[in-house]
């Protein structure tokens, strides 16, 4: 009997847009003989809709052209654990004729991304695929992360974090602090996001003001980094308990650095070499015993891509963040690195929800009544 899969796409997030291309990608690639799949779109207003999947299909896989197909029925889940997963529809008050066996929460960042529908998921006592929420959140908050990775003795880039109300009572104490620590340049980024999304570079004090401002209006949270000089080299991870980790590949920004255009509108933005080259065995098996720690240090299960730089001058490895969902666009790293390492996308999603039911069935061990203990 087929499983029935529901691929949550799109949310309340400024990676929306590349949260459909890659809900594209994972649809295609889904062996149907296997898995009878289900569209669930959510609009940035949050609502879940059941979308036309032959109009959701033959969108663009340029973000700036991409939209969900807002025409469908509202649908949700029951925030509770139901003798049968069904989705309901708000519409009818009834339950559609789609029961739940696995979720696939393909949502990249805020509201997807960061342990908040993670735990709507565990509330229903559904299967899903990837981290739960402590692990999420605290991968999707970069400030939280790195103190745990710091303490795991996982080497990570020098870096300050400031509050959006601080920014407001005295901006300029925090540009003196940052121009002091680092000099100039150095890089701001929202904490609670990724591709890219607020990313800049600051050059001299004169362009600090404007573009700090510019990196708050994603986040309350940001982090100042030391720009290094740096190769940028991703490493992939697939498991839970005894996580695998791929080959490594490198990114090769055509531009100062691998920004949002560059991974999902110019084709031409970012050059993608499987495996990276000039990579000693002893630096590929730090970079994959890094990955691997980071990982298991921060509560991840099921898949992650893990980003580093590699100093060009004095060959230091620093982590810089880990995904928990990573893209699954068609130029996305993650899939290409498994791919390169003889797993076909295919291949990959029927592993990823074997481990997810393994992860739900092991969670299903835990005692709920202590009294019968006694």
């Amino acid at each position: 009997m087929k499983k029935r899969v529901v691929i949550l796409f799109g949310g309340k997030s400024v990676e929306h847009e590349v949260s459909i291309i890659s809900a594209t990608s994972i649809y295609r690639a889904l062996d149907k003989t296997k898995f009878d799949v289900t569209l669930i779109g959510i609009d940035k207003r949050g609502k879940w809709l059941l979308p036309d999947e032959s109009k959701q299909l033959a969108g663009s896989s340029n973000p700036k052209l991409v939209s969900l197909n807002k025409t469908g029925e509202q649908v949700s889940l029951l925030p509770y654990d139901s003798e049968n997963k069904n989705l309901i529809s708000l519409k009818l008050n009834s339950t559609l004729n789609n029961q739940v066996d696995i979720i696939i929460p393909v949502l990249h960042g805020p509201n997807g991304e960061d342990g908040t529908i993670q735990g709507l998921l565990e509330l229903s006592n559904v299967p899903f695929v990837g981290s739960g929420v402590l692990g999420s959140a605290l991968c999707m908050d970069k400030d939280m992360a790195k103190r745990i990775m710091r303490d795991a003795g996982i080497p990570i880039v020098p870096y300050l974090c400031y509050k959006r109300n601080e920014f407001k009572i005295n901006s300029n104490k925090m540009i003196d602090e940052a121009e002091k620590k680092f000099g100039y340049p150095y890089f701001v980024k929202p904490a609670n996001l990724g591709s890219s999304v607020g990313v800049e570079k600051i050059k001299n004090r004169d362009e600090a003001l404007i573009k700090l401002k510019k990196s708050f209006q994603f986040d309350t949270k940001i982090l100042i980094e030391k720009a290094i000089d740096a190769r940028e080299i991703e490493c992939a991870i697939l498991g839970n308990n005894d996580p695998a980790a791929s080959i490594v590949g490198e990114i090769i920004p055509q531009g100062e650095f691998y920004n949002y255009e560059a991974k999902y509108i110019d084709e031409n933005g970012a050059e993608l070499l499987i495996p990276a080259p000039n990579i000693t065995s002893d630096q590929l098996k730090k970079f994959q015993n890094y990955a691997t720690l980071a990982f298991k240090s921060l509560e991840c299960f099921g898949l992650a891509r893990v980003d580093f730089f590699l100093d060009k001058i004095s060959g230091e490895i620093f982590l810089n963040e880990v995904n928990t969902f990573p893209g699954f666009t068609p130029i996305s790293m993650y899939p290409k690195l498994w791919e390169a390492s003889g797993v076909t996308n295919s291949e990959l999603l029927n592993k990823l929800i074997e481990l997810a039911i393994e992860k739900f069935n092991e969670k299903k061990e835990n005692q709920i009544d202590y009294f019968d203990n006694e």
